[in-house]
């Protein structure tokens, strides 16, 4: 079963020996299925506590029974026996042990898997490295942003916890802290967010490093600080994925995974510890870089056999250490040839595999394959697969990436600088991807704002309108966005002839009105537009309604 992923890191114990106060970064979600989720909940005193919920807010109908939890070491407990595609409300009570009476959490949310045909968003954000190159204040900015998106779960595609600059004396301490260290910040919305673990090369889970002088090595340290605070999904009747067990107390290395979330399948891989385990070096390059071939052969299964309208593709990069998306995908095991346009080498470099890696995506329908790595936003198609690559979440200075990596790219491709995160929204008709900028305040100006979508495109029939290039577009303005109860339609003076419609991504109309504020206090949380029908021209302004 999957687990509801509590972290309560910053409980502090308060006043008389017998309150301690629930601080609102203390819960985490995670593993959410159809019928279950976990609950990863950590203390600083020896406590008692249980989980509430139900599916309505305020009544909760269903308990877990009491669980004691040890100082400083997390438990994961699971909320069981769920209603699929529900949306829950939970809290968690809580005394120090023996004492009187429980203090309540504030109450939190999750939903349970979506069904075929659901509307859903996910977010993802790549390369936080707050423990090198990453703001610590901007980090927090852009998760408040993902959370103002309301989605269904989130992502990160690697080098967020781990450190591999000091391979021989970074410690188990050190790589346990690393990992801890995240948890406040991700508290701040994974309480009602559940977080999933894609690995990056400064994790130090390659196989180099667990080879080298088991199990003191930052390979070993680093997945048991990451399965200690953040687990991952292991294989079961939800999940598919790594099913090798490792020695020194890894076990599941929950490294690689598998789902199906309403219309779409979820694939994150690890393209670090690969069965290569004779690699010589940290960074393997061409062909001595390999996914391994129990992955590849899970991979293949995992797209052949799946029926989801949308298929997705997670990893932190192309081959684990190279650059570039497009350039990068026709080479070696990930394309088959040794050089652009060179000769295809595949069957000999992998006897018995079936074809590489993007030609498995093409065959079975991958639409999008998420990376990292790079620092920057690029969106790239080849052939039918659309190669994207993740911002930085916490660049403060904005253009690292593209300083050092830019060139990686093709001068076609939609390359942009900045930090933030993306915003997928998945329904029937389309897929939707948004790059969600953020700023800190003092960057804030006319010209860039934070939230601000700096671009935006989909797969699909999403409603797009027809939007004509004069200065009425630019004129007409619809706030706020995110919207909460109202939404405000500002028209230029000229415009006297106008209908006002609400529509939701499938293109269906629920409300059309003339006045120019918009009752929402009733439509669900969502990505909607609002399309605007003059007597020349109809235009659409994208929104987000987060109750």
């Amino acid at each position: 079963m999957k687990k509801l992923l509590l972290t309560c890191t910053s409980l502090l114990l308060t006043g008389s020996a017998n309150l301690l106060k629930a601080q609102n970064n203390s819960i985490i979600l995670g593993r959410p299925t159809d019928v279950s989720i976990t609950a990863s909940i950590m203390f600083d005193q020896n406590v008692e506590y249980y989980f509430q919920y139900s599916t309505t807010s305020g009544n909760y109908t269903d308990s877990t029974i009491v669980f004691t939890n040890s100082a400083n070491l997390p438990d994961e407990p699971d909320l069981q026996n769920l209603i699929p595609d529900t949306k829950y409300f939970y809290r968690v009570k809580y005394r120090l042990i023996g004492a009187g009476a429980y203090t309540a959490s504030p109450e939190y949310t999750f939903h349970t898997q979506r069904a075929l045909g659901s509307m859903f968003s996910f977010t993802i954000e790549a390369d936080e490295h707050l423990y090198d190159l990453g703001n610590p204040q901007l980090y927090s900015i852009t998760l408040q942003n993902e959370a103002a998106d309301n989605p269904d779960f989130m992502l990160t595609l690697g080098d967020i916890f781990g450190d591999d600059h000091h391979p021989s004396t970074t410690t188990l301490f050190k790589m346990d802290s690393l990992h801890n260290a995240y948890r406040p910040f991700l508290g701040s919305i994974c309480h009602s967010v559940p977080f999933y673990v894609c690995l990056g090369n400064h994790e130090g889970e390659n196989d180099y490093y667990l080879d080298s002088m088991p199990p003191n090595n930052i390979g070993v340290f680093g997945t048991l600080a990451r399965k200690k605070y953040f687990p991952n999904p292991s294989p079961n009747n939800f999940y598919s994925g790594d099913t090798i067990p490792e020695g020194f107390g890894m076990d599941l290395p929950e490294n690689y995974y598998a789902w199906t979330w309403g219309n779409a399948l979820f694939v994150v891989l690890d393209v670090y510890r690969t069965e290569c385990h004779d690699s010589l070096v940290p960074k393997p390059t061409n062909w001595n870089w390999t996914l391994g071939t129990t992955q590849y052969n899970w991979l293949a299964n995992v797209l052949q056999n799946s029926t989801a309208q949308y298929k997705f593709v997670f990893a932190h990069h192309i081959r684990g250490q190279g650059r570039g998306g497009k350039i990068s995908a026709p080479l070696f095991e990930w394309g088959g040839n040794q050089t652009v346009g060179g000769a295809y080498t595949f069957p000999a470099n992998r006897p018995g595999w079936a074809m590489p890696i993007h030609q498995l995506f093409t065959t079975y329908g991958v639409n999008i394959f998420f990376e990292g790595h790079d620092h920057l936003f690029a969106h790239e198609v080849l052939d039918s697969v659309t190669y994207q690559g993740v911002p930085m979440a916490a660049d403060s200075t904005y253009n690292s990436g593209m300083q050092m990596w830019g060139s990686y790219y093709t001068s076609a491709s939609d390359t942009l600088s900045g930090s933030g995160h993306l915003r997928v929204t998945v329904s029937p008709a389309c897929v939707m991807v948004d790059f969600v900028r953020a700023y800190l305040p003092a960057d804030t100006n006319a010209t860039h704002h934070n939230g601000e979508v700096a671009f935006s495109y989909s797969i699909g029939n999403c409603v797009t309108g027809i939007v004509t290039n004069n200065n009425e577009q630019t004129e007409i303005k619809v706030y706020p966005n995110p919207a909460k109860n109202r939404i405000d339609v500002l028209l230029p003076s000229e415009i006297k002839n106008y209908k006002i419609n609400l529509q939701n991504m499938l293109g269906q109309t629920l409300l059309q009105t003339q006045p120019n504020v918009i009752d929402v206090s009733n439509i669900p949380n969502g990505i909607y537009f609002v399309t605007i029908e003059t007597e020349k021209n109809l235009f659409n302004k994208k929104v987000i309604i987060n109750h």
